[in-house]
């Protein structure tokens, strides 16, 4: 079979009726996207649903794709806004407490917020630490360092100046370090303010 073309010729070959030139496209960029959403949800059933969902999301609005960035680009926007979706929806459940009884009154039962001091003691487990840093750190993180993009890219996927993407890069990357290596004594970055993003 010859070669499919270039992401801009399928994305037009799509739009003129091509059906098999999307799940082409779905093919070239499945892995790089379900990678995204596993490092970013931390759960691979999680990272299924957002990827299923952005190429769903992908195939309903490639009409409205304009072509300004390039389509990895806007796919990878695409993606990183089904995390977030996915991200607020779990906030937004309610969590299952057991009933309070005789064995088991309510002080006696675990925190709403699990301690992550606990959960990473002696681990050096950074996918399990990547989870821990703050959302908006961490996706800068991966489209960085997992997905090796440039930071103008991430800029455009994230819609944030370039500046701001480098400082989310460099805290999340101390931030890491921190949860890996808590004896390394490094200020918090994360309890500084967003004032420093510009």
């Amino acid at each position: 079979m010859g070669d499919p073309g270039s992401d801009d010729d399928l994305v037009r070959r799509y739009l003129a009726g091509d059906a098999n030139a999307f799940a082409t496209l779905m093919r070239r960029h499945e892995t790089r996207i379900y990678t995204l959403c596993l490092r970013t949800l931390g759960n691979a059933d999680d990272a299924a649903d957002a990827a299923q969902d952005a190429f769903l999301t992908a195939l309903r609005k490639l009409e409205g794709f304009r072509g300004e960035a390039a389509f990895g680009t806007w796919l990878h926007r695409v993606a990183v806004n089904a995390c977030y979706d996915l991200l607020r929806k779990r906030r937004r459940q309610p969590m299952l407490r057991l009933a309070e009884d005789e064995e088991h009154p309510r002080a006696e039962l675990e925190p709403a917020e699990p301690d992550i001091a606990e959960e990473v003691v002696g681990t050096q487990d950074a996918a399990a630490a990547l989870r821990l840093i703050p959302e908006e750190f961490r996706i800068a993180l991966i489209l960085a360092d997992v997905q090796d993009l440039a930071y103008d890219q991430i800029a455009r996927i994230l819609e944030v100046p370039v500046g701001t993407v480098k400082s989310r890069v460099h805290r999340g990357r101390v931030a890491l370090a921190r949860i890996l290596d808590p004896s390394d004594g490094e200020p918090d970055p994360v309890s500084r303010t967003s004032q420093e993003e510009a």
